[in-house]
């Protein structure tokens, strides 16, 4: 029973967060294409963010792109933050791609699905300057197959 509760919410989950946030303003957003041959876990994505309002209210998500040929229903990532003064702020985000019975989430495009998963919600940035987000895959396969694009996507939340 609790199979079938998780199968039905989970898609409306993801709908529901992908129609937030294209409502939002947005702040930054950038997708960086992964090797064909597949993603290694030493090859670390970097996305560097210029920031100036240090009031607004922020949800950071990571954008993937994968094709059927990913042999995962969910994937890890450790998402490092760099903030302007030099601190550094540790993520791991476990990401959802498809419910149980395989069924992906996103949407699908010819060969490609498109997701997004938030990892930071109702953030302020605390400092004005230069942040670097460095993303890495977190899985146990030192290569991945099946990711085509990894993004990151910073939106003003509807409490600004």
């Amino acid at each position: 029973m609790l199979k079938r509760i998780f199968r039905c919410l989970m898609p409306m989950a993801v709908a529901a967060m992908a129609f937030v946030a294209c409502d939002r303003d947005v702040l930054y957003t950038e997708s960086q294409r992964v090797d064909s041959d597949g993603w290694n876990m030493n090859d670390r994505r970097y996305f560097d963010v210029d920031v100036d309002d240090t009031i607004g209210i922020y949800t950071f998500f990571i954008d993937l792109r994968v094709t059927p040929d990913y042999p995962y229903s969910n994937a890890f990532f450790f998402i490092n933050t760099t903030f302007p003064d030099g601190r550094v702020a540790c993520d791991t985000l476990e990401y959802p791609l498809a419910d149980v019975d395989g069924r992906w989430y996103g949407r699908r495009t010819g060969r490609y699905i498109d997701s997004r998963s938030a990892f930071r919600s109702n953030m302020i940035f605390p400092e004005k300057g230069r942040y670097r987000f460095e993303v890495a895959h977190a899985m146990r396969d030192t290569n991945i197959v099946g990711i085509q694009n990894v993004g990151l996507r910073i939106a003003r939340s509807k409490q600004s």
